[in-house]
């Protein structure tokens, strides 16, 4: 599976995939059914998380709002999810409040056109700036959360760890030390693992990366998206020759090449291998095939050279939207459904339904007693402000190739120099594509 989309990520770890298809859009307006209730439509994915959490939240709203009816509507994901929204929006058409992408694929539905300002809610001020961030423009605020952030770094294994003494490590120096030593110690070992027998996870090392070149440059992604730095310069740069490190010092597991993620995830859990660059929304596929293993794996910020830009990278959920198109009763009955969602009791069905895969990005939203101790590590971080939420929130530039180019850096095949310069080639084209300035 590509990551290509990962505010979606209800899974990219099953990261939507979304497959039903769309029903017909219910009419905008105050328009109300023969029962003399008000009925609002809400739009999300077809996959079983998607409409489970939907159901069980709609049940619940409705119980407490006997007044309004809302009628469940469905569509697939992928491009195909972002065509169907966007001309919705443009011919008046969509739902009353819709489930979709935060970050940089709201910007291309010019929601400050499209969209109600939802800033002046009770739960806007809960939120955790970063979310606000991702769902605003200077002119207003048009998304409430539903799931929690994840998360891009480094699983390991606290049972190594343990045994060979070593701390969790803020400088890349560090990590090849701690790497070595395990290595040395236990050849049966893998130090660090590599799965490139599902392509996608190849592009961790430099999605994960990018809090740290944030760090380093707080502008990096305006400038990005204007093409005025590129990745084949530091700080970015580095990201790639990371990569490289981990296959040049002898680092990976002999089956890189084919591994797959399931059976990574099973390795870092187990102990067979100690550190596994990976999206902890994953935990939920261990919590699935090894739970008697879970609370063994812990996680930690890929780290920088220099401890201080040493910085967590993270992504926001979707979220929800309401169409400028719903008016009157309709509009009251929809914010009143999203403050629901966000309020105690919707926040008890997400964590009912939904796998927390990091901290929730409102404060009226806690994890559950049980969730898995790594995500505890995750707000470590959070909570320290040591966070930055990923560059494709930020950006609309991602090669399309970027799996295919880490791929060979991580296997030795290419430089990290030359693979910095290949994907440089390839989100230019992308960036065309796209008619961006500076391209």
């Amino acid at each position: 599976m590509k990551i290509t989309r990962f505010p979606q990520v209800a899974m990219l770890v099953g990261v939507v995939a979304l497959t039903g298809t769309t029903l017909a859009a219910c009419s905008t307006g105050d328009d109300t059914s023969s029962g003399g209730k008000t009925t609002i439509s809400f739009l999300t994915g077809s996959d079983t998380t998607n409409t489970t959490t939907a159901k069980d939240l709609i049940a619940a709203f409705e119980e407490a709002n006997p007044t309004i009816k809302v009628k469940l509507e469905t569509q697939p994901g992928g491009q195909s999810a972002d065509n169907l929204v966007k001309t919705k929006l443009s011919t008046g058409e969509m739902e009353d409040v819709f489930y979709y992408n935060s970050g940089s694929l709201l910007q291309a539905l010019n929601p400050d056109t499209s969209l109600v300002d939802l800033g002046a809610q009770s739960w806007a001020g809960k939120l955790s700036d970063s979310f606000k961030s991702s769902v605003s423009t200077s002119k207003g605020l048009y998304g409430a959360p539903m799931g929690t952030t994840l998360a891009g770094g480094v699983m390991y294994n606290r049972d190594v760890y343990k045994k060979l003494g070593l701390s969790v490590p803020t400088t890349w120096a560090q990590f090849l030390a701690n790497s070595e030593k395990i290595k040395a110690d236990d050849p049966s070992v893998a130090p660090v693992l590599q799965t490139y027998g599902d392509t996608w996870t190849a592009q961790m090392m430099i999605l994960a990366d990018y809090a740290n070149v944030q760090a380093q440059d707080p502008d990096w992604a305006s400038k990005y998206t204007a093409n005025k730095v590129k990745y084949v310069n530091r700080p970015a740069l580095t990201s790639w020759q990371h990569l490289a490190d981990l296959h040049n010092g002898g680092l990976l597991n002999k089956d890189f090449a084919s591994m797959t993620n399931v059976n990574g995830l099973k390795a870092v859990a187990d102990g067979s291998a100690a550190q596994y660059p990976m999206l902890s929304s994953l935990v939920a596929t261990i919590v699935q095939n090894e739970p008697a293993e879970v609370d063994n794996v812990g996680f930690f910020a890929l780290p920088a050279d220099d401890a201080s830009d040493t910085t967590l990278t993270m992504w926001e959920p979707s979220a929800l939207y309401i169409p400028k198109t719903t008016t009157g009763g309709k509009l009251d009955a929809a914010k009143k459904f999203i403050a629901f969602v966000n309020g105690s009791a919707g926040c008890a069905i997400q964590n009912k339904d939904l796998s927390a895969s990091g901290p929730y990005a409102i404060s009226t939203c806690t994890l559950p007693t049980d969730a898995p101790s790594l995500l505890a590590d995750i707000e470590k971080y959070t909570g320290s402000g040591r966070t930055a939420v990923a560059l494709e929130f930020q950006s609309p530039v991602k090669g399309p190739n970027l799996e295919s180019i880490a791929i060979q850096v991580g296997s030795g095949i290419t430089s990290a120099a030359k693979g910095a310069s290949l994907y440089d080639q390839d989100v230019k084209k992308q960036a065309q594509q796209l008619g961006l300035k500076g391209w």
